[in-house]
């Protein structure tokens, strides 16, 4: 799919619209800082394989440290006041529940109950189109946070850097970026706009961070989840509760920085339930998220230890490969050491990412 970089921003409920059900982001559809448990009642609710389009606002530009005005903090960096999203300015300035010193920093849109979904099962969130909403994006490194802390950021304040979008002649759509402050010379790099937070609600009453991903998903920020792809998570509560959230135009596997190139998207989801026999057969007992694209199954591994999170990882590739394929676990070993790439997915939400890509066409093929 191309991505198309919008010169006017898509406001709620104008522009294209691609599913029946739509869900804008306001103050009554998202939660900030937090991700939905079962204590949390859906703003939707859909029959399984229902498709929906759904408003994602990034969190950059409203936080605390950024003055909480998106007018004025783009407005400074040079956007024009017309590309700004009413929707984000609209949350900057709501009376919502959340502490910044103690909640996490970005805005989810939901929960959608999908009838029918019961634990035990797997929620299958299949990415149809993700839109850019706006022509810009916003890579930070802040808080002392980062794969190089102490070090990065330079000097004591936090760094938000603005990101140009814009379409190449050759149709591409890319992010722009300056070698040097106000320089003329460009880094220019293809966007693959995908959600960074895609998860069901938890068992428990207590609203998880947003920023650790989990057995949940939420913050797994995997940037092979673009058009195409279809993320698996075990159903924890009754109608699953989905979310997505975490808009990104583009992510490098680590996002040392921090962040990606964040920035709002309209994405539309279809949402599958994969009974548990179903899902026996073609994923094994699932412990965390897994994800399939049209070239790779993607089993994924989590801690706050990165080596720990490497092995499981390779523990959940070995147990896929055999529910899949029925192969050995000795071979399947070895195949994944001759011919399997494990990605270091993030390493700045707390819990660590790494996942796996399993070639498809080592196999024949989707199966």
């Amino acid at each position: 799919m191309t991505t198309t970089v919008p010169t006017t921003p898509l406001q709620t409920g104008a522009g294209p619209i691609r599913a029946r059900h739509y869900l804008p982001a306001d103050p009554g559809t998202t939660l900030w800082g937090r991700l939905p448990c079962a204590a949390d009642s859906p703003v939707l609710t859909v029959e399984p394989g229902a498709e929906v389009t759904i408003d994602t606002l990034s969190h950059e530009g409203i936080l605390e440290d950024q003055g909480r005005d998106p007018r004025a903090f783009f407005t400074a960096q040079g956007v024009d006041p017309e590309l700004l999203l009413d929707d984000a300015v609209a949350l900057a300035a709501a009376d919502v529940a959340r502490d910044p010193h103690v909640d996490g920093p970005h805005v989810v849109t939901g929960p959608i109950e999908v009838r029918g979904a019961e634990p035990g099962d797997l929620l299958a969130i299949s990415v149809v189109e993700p839109l850019p909403r706006v022509p810009y994006g916003v890579v930070s490194n802040r808080h002392g946070r980062g794969a190089l802390p102490g070090e990065m950021p330079l000097g004591a304040a936090n760094v938000s850097v603005l990101a140009r979008a814009e379409t190449a002649p050759d149709g591409v759509a890319v992010g722009v970026l300056p070698l040097a402050p106000g320089g003329e010379r460009q880094a220019r790099f293809p966007l693959r706009p995908f959600l960074g937070i895609m998860g069901v609600a938890v068992a428990d009453g207590t609203r998880p961070h947003s920023v650790p991903p989990g057995r949940h998903g939420g913050n797994i920020d995997i940037n092979l989840l673009t058009a195409g792809a279809t993320l698996y998570l075990p159903v924890q509560v009754p109608g699953a509760l989905a979310y997505v959230g975490d808009p990104h135009f583009a992510q490098g596997d680590g996002e040392v920085a921090l962040t990606a190139m964040e920035a709002s998207l309209r994405a539309t989801v279809r949402l599958d339930v994969v009974s548990r026999e179903a899902a026996l057969r073609r994923f094994g007992e699932l412990l965390g998220p897994v994800a399939e694209t049209t070239d790779y199954l993607v089993p994924t591994g989590m801690d706050e230890d990165l080596d720990e999170a490497v092995r499981r990882c390779v523990r959940a590739a070995l147990a896929l490969l055999g529910a899949r394929y029925g192969m050995d676990r000795t071979l399947a070993y070895a195949y994944l050491s001759a011919a399997t790439d494990f990605n270091i997915s993030q390493v700045v939400d707390l819990v660590k990412g790494v996942h796996a890509r399993i070639r498809l066409s080592d196999f024949g093929g989707a199966a």
